[in-house]
């Protein structure tokens, strides 16, 4: 139930205002992946080249993840929010005036990436979960929903105004929107939450020592170690369909739709996840959805017809979008809460690099191998990586249980 006094909808409210503050600040990522083909036009580059204000923007929102979400610990959440909704629009602005691919990077990467698309994921998110204790999970997962519905907006209203006005004019056109949205949103924050010091289901904070019995480190590296292996093999299908799906003799448009469908079901995942967590607890949500990933992706190997390949996107979408959000869940149960916005930082990090590494590596397999097979078991391997991880801190949880016989979590 919401956090505060009983019959509050604040939380609620807030719930629905930070899943539309992901939404908008995540547009800077989109922009610096719709920016490279007019990029390597006008600085007269390659296109390895013209990624780098994707990669370096990358970069620094997933340093700015861990830097945020530290401060997030100490001071909360409304510096963050107002800081980085004037960083973001005016990072986009003033890579406008740049001439030079170098400039135009380090300006989306700090002002876009590190101080204003950084502290709308792991820092805001952290923030929700503290607002929640027995519907966390649903909470948590309507917030993380905000990357995919971006992920469905903005792209084409980016190349809309790019088509129209030059990628200048678009960058222009979204600061504007930024700064008119993200502002008035952000004062939102300057209401604080309640103090946080033991769960609502009786997780006792000398707990916190030894989570699941382990070190505070030994169970934030399995955390991350997981994150990679999911987020390896998700990346796989989410960043090669388009060209799979060409390379079985379909259009390109159908590998686009498809990954629209990704996209689309991913976010009621993440929902229904989230729902689900609640009830099952955020350790059994993780093997869940790992294990469910990893058979949507065995299925992308075997099926090749335009009919099949359509099923198994909604399949993988349904099946993977929640594999993220039960990492914050199970951070807000095994550690104090004090520490949620650093060590969600450090967890996100460790997605996001794996979605980069995930994509790098299936492309350079496919180069090696000339078709998706070996890309396909890479991803297969990485998964059951996450599995058995999952698998593991599970059974430390039944063996380190307290004698009140909780829900793993």
């Amino acid at each position: 139930m919401p956090s505060g006094s009983p019959g509050s909808l604040y939380p609620l409210f807030r719930v629905v205002n930070s899943l539309v503050i992901m939404t908008i600040a995540m547009a800077g990522m989109y922009a610096s992946i719709m920016v490279l083909e007019p990029a390597t036009r006008e600085f007269g580059i390659g296109r390895g080249a013209g990624a780098l204000p994707y990669t370096l923007y990358m970069i620094g929102f997933g340093l700015g993840n861990i830097f945020l979400g530290k401060i997030l610990d100490r001071c909360g959440i409304a510096v963050l929010a107002l800081v980085g909704s004037v960083c973001l629009p005016a990072g986009l602005y003033l890579a406008t005036e740049m001439n030079n691919l170098w400039s135009f990077s380090i300006t989306l990467a700090v002002l876009c990436g590190f101080l204003g698309g950084a502290f709308a994921f792991g820092p805001l998110v952290a923030d929700i979960s503290h607002w929640f204790d027995r519907r966390r999970g649903l909470a948590v997962g309507i917030v993380f929903s905000g990357s995919y519905i971006a992920g469905a907006i903005w792209p084409p209203i980016i190349q809309g105004w790019t088509s129209s006005g030059g990628w200048r004019g678009s960058f222009i056109n979204l600061a504007i929107v930024c700064v008119v949205t993200m502002v008035p949103l952000s004062l939102v924050y300057l209401k604080k939450n309640r103090s946080d010091k033991t769960s609502s289901t009786g997780f006792q904070p000398n707990n916190w020592k030894n989570p699941l019995g382990m070190t505070k480190s030994r169970l934030q590296g399995c955390l991350c170690f997981g994150g990679i292996g999911c987020c390896v093999a998700m990346s796989m299908p989410q960043v090669h369909i388009v060209p799979y799906a060409i390379d079985l003799g379909f259009q390109a448009q159908d590998g686009a739709y498809m990954l629209a469908l990704m996209l689309g079901f991913g976010i009621v995942s993440r929902v229904l996840s989230g729902w689900i967590s609640d009830r099952i607890g955020g350790l059994k949500t993780l093997l869940l959805g790992a294990g469910l990933q990893v058979l949507a992706i065995l299925l992308f190997w075997f099926v090749d017809t335009l009919t099949g390949l359509y099923l198994v996107s909604v399949a993988f979408g349904l099946s993977q979008g929640g594999i993220v959000p039960s990492y914050t869940i199970i951070i807000r149960k095994y550690f104090r809460p004090d520490e949620a916005g650093g060590r969600i930082g450090f967890a996100t990090v460790a997605t996001t690099g794996g979605m980069a590494l995930g994509g790098w590596m299936a492309g350079a397999l496919y180069d090696l191998s000339g078709s998706y097979t070996l890309s396909y078991l890479n991803a297969v391997a990485f998964n059951m990586v996450t599995l058995a991880i999952a698998a593991y801190l599970l059974r430390q949880h039944y063996r380190h249980r307290p004698a009140t016989g909780l829900t793993p979590s």
